[in-house]
């Protein structure tokens, strides 16, 4: 099969973009204090961002003939970016630490895609990849800045 490991890390992709999609949401619902009327439009951009690359990611698994997941049974089944239920008692820095976290967990993901397509000579995969692996650690960058913290450092 021509560009499986490739289209294995796009599906898995596909999982894990919709479930982080759903853990800004769960941030942009859950947030109070003092810097609500910022954060709450800017995880707004934050979603947008992630559901424009999962619309791009499963076009491009489409068109190397795969099928992304679909169903939120699907994305359950096969996510690595844990959930948890909304609750009123975390802090907007606990939060933008979830933030960082699904972030880092995606730019690793994104990694192993441009390892794999780069290994299979899916060269426009790779450029997909590349592309978001950049967009990523600048957003990790700037949630890091939030928290006072150096981009490298944990949460």
């Amino acid at each position: 099969m021509k560009f499986k490991q490739t289209k294995e890390v796009l599906n898995q992709l596909v999982a894990d973009l919709s479930q982080f999609s759903v853990v800004i949401h769960q941030t942009h619902w859950y947030m109070r204090g003092p810097e609500f009327l910022t954060l709450h439009p800017l995880m707004d951009e934050f979603m947008d961002e992630i559901n424009d690359q999962l619309d791009v990611i499963s076009e491009r698994l489409i068109a190397l003939d795969g099928s992304p997941y679909s169903t939120l049974k699907e994305f359950a089944e096969h996510t690595g970016i844990e959930d948890e239920v909304g609750r009123w008692d975390r802090t907007i820095p606990e939060r933008m630490a979830t933030l960082v976290k699904g972030y880092r967990y995606l730019a690793e993901l994104y990694q192993k895609g441009i390892d794999v397509s780069g290994e299979e000579g899916d060269d426009s995969t790779q450029d997909i990849f590349i592309a978001y692996k950049t967009d990523i650690e600048k957003k990790i960058w700037m949630l890091q800045a939030k928290l006072d913290q150096a981009p490298g450092t944990d949460a």
